[in-house]
């Protein structure tokens, strides 16, 4: 596999010699995200640099190259009944480990098993002066120095190129149901952040189609217990159902006729009142809007709710999809950008026009 990374930092050399421009490609199941790529850059692929590099199940650290797809990830854990907590989403077969950290993409039970920003312990990382770095580490305490780990999380690759991760791994719950009941988008939040607020083994809680579900995971008893206590049906296919969110296979989001929206508020704050239809997930923290608009337009309600939004997928990606930043923040990521890669070669574009 050694000839797997000296044929990637090749092709950086490469392009930084020639002046060309390179968009990263692992499994290609995240090409919808971000900006249009760049129409004349050379495509880097990664889908080939592949396998778990160590695994060791008792101290529950990870190390895999960043091309490992996520089902082989997954079957790998569950033999020993281990799971990746931040339950990360399918886009396909080919769905990547290292595009689902440049994506920064999480789960339905985000804001209690944490992100994959938050399991990540370390990376190697080719930037754009063709140099192999690493961060971090292979071990959880781990604490020495800047966290550039993390800050590759849902920088959309345009920081280097991500060529090995370790990270945290968990141990699968040893029970789960969940709890459906009908309620209206007005009274859902109260509700899901007053259950959230309670020490209860709550994994999950989501609002569609005027219907409210919490996922309750853990010790059987203890499972058992609370559902005996809250209110709601059991849901038959509780872990299904969950799966199509997990994997954004739920009905809400099918076709691309409808531009979707990623609203990420407050928990508490009030449902932006804009026409067209809302997934509430996160338990508030973050909501789906399937409606057309443009981007500065629902930008003031998004601050009014105290966070930001973007356009996840369809619509006009010719334009910014990102939440408009401030002068400051532009600085520190143009500063950040021209230490990792300061020939602009990786991803031009991609998450902001400037960038």
């Amino acid at each position: 596999m050694a000839d797997s990374y000296q044929q990637l930092k090749e092709q950086v050399l490469q392009a930084r010699d020639s002046g060309h421009k390179l968009n990263i490609v692992g499994g290609d199941s995240k090409a919808f995200m971000g900006r249009d790529a760049a129409p004349d850059a050379a495509t880097l692929n990664v889908g080939e640099h592949t396998g778990i590099v160590e695994y060791h199940p008792v101290e529950l650290v990870l190390t895999v190259r960043a091309g490992t797809s996520l089902s082989e990830i997954e079957a790998t854990l569950a033999e020993q009944g281990q799971c990746l907590h931040f339950e990360p989403p399918h886009f396909g077969a080919a769905s990547t480990i290292g595009g689902t950290l440049a994506c920064n993409l999480s789960g339905p039970g985000r804001p209690w098993a944490g992100s994959v920003r938050d399991q990540v312990l370390g990376i190697r990382l080719l930037n754009g002066k063709g140099e192999h770095l690493r961060f971090g580490g292979q071990v959880m305490k781990n604490v020495a120095g800047y966290d550039v780990s993390r800050l590759h999380a849902g920088a959309l690759g345009t920081l280097g190129l991500i060529t090995e991760i370790s990270m945290k791994v968990m141990p699968k719950p040893a029970a789960s149901l969940t709890l459906v009941q009908d309620m209206g988008m007005d009274e859902v939040i109260h509700y899901m952040n007053s259950r959230a607020a309670e020490p209860k083994p709550i994994t999950a809680a989501c609002w569609v189609d005027g219907k409210v579900y919490l996922r309750l995971s853990g010790a059987k008893s203890a499972v058992e217990a609370t559902a005996g206590k809250w209110s709601g049906e059991v849901m038959e296919q509780g872990d299904q159902f969950w799966q199509q969110v997990q994997d954004m296979q739920h009905e809400f989001f099918a076709g691309n006729d409808v531009p979707l929206w990623r609203f990420s508020v407050g928990s508490t704050a009030a449902t932006p009142k804009l026409e067209g239809n809302w997934f509430i997930d996160w338990a508030g923290s973050q909501r789906w809007f399937r409606g057309a608009g443009e981007l500065k337009d629902l930008e003031p309600a998004a601050r009014a709710a105290g966070g930001q939004v973007s356009l996840f997928r369809g619509g006009d990606r010719s334009g910014e999809v990102m939440h408009h930043q401030p002068d400051a923040l532009k600085a520190i990521q143009r500063r950040l950008k021209n230490a990792f890669d300061p020939d602009n070669i990786f991803n031009p574009g991609r998450l902001y026009s400037w960038l």
